[in-house]
């Protein structure tokens, strides 16, 4: 009976642990950034879907996509603790691997994308932030904890 008790009291203990913060320091920026792409991409997305979905299809849910990607790391960011350092990590990998998949992809076939994507070209109209920004985050989130 007493390990009946001392589960709960482990469990309300674990809960009650402050998270530990990701938005400190370099990672204030990280979330930054973050935002403006989310701002950014939702923006075009959402634009080019509207008006123009069936000129490239591909392309504008690309940029959907990656719109999704830079709102979940960013959520993850802000929230803290660490199930949340942990799928902001395993997004900035996946994001990552895709912006070197689609950049690959837009030079190896240009006809493939009539229109440019966030990740076209390894993020080349965004001055090549979509491919810096998941590196920087998985160092960042990679850094030794206290």
């Amino acid at each position: 009976m007493s390990e009946t008790r001392q589960v709960p009291e482990a469990a309300g203990e674990a809960a009650a642990e402050p998270r530990r913060k990701l938005v400190t320091g370099p990672g204030t920026l990280l979330v930054w950034v973050y935002g403006v792409m989310v701002v950014g991409a939702v923006s075009r997305s959402a634009y080019q879907i509207a008006t123009e979905f069936d000129r490239a299809p591909l392309a504008y849910t690309l940029s959907a996509v990656a719109a999704v990607v830079y709102a979940f790391i960013t959520y993850t960011l802000v929230r803290g603790g660490e199930r949340a350092r942990v799928a902001a990590l395993v997004c900035c990998a996946v994001e990552l691997a895709g912006v070197v998949l689609v950049g690959i992809w837009t030079l190896a076939d240009p006809s493939a994308f009539p229109d440019s994507t966030v990740w076209s070209e390894f993020g080349r109209g965004y001055l090549f932030i979509p491919v810096i920004l998941p590196v920087t985050g998985i160092l960042w989130l990679r850094r030794p904890r206290a």
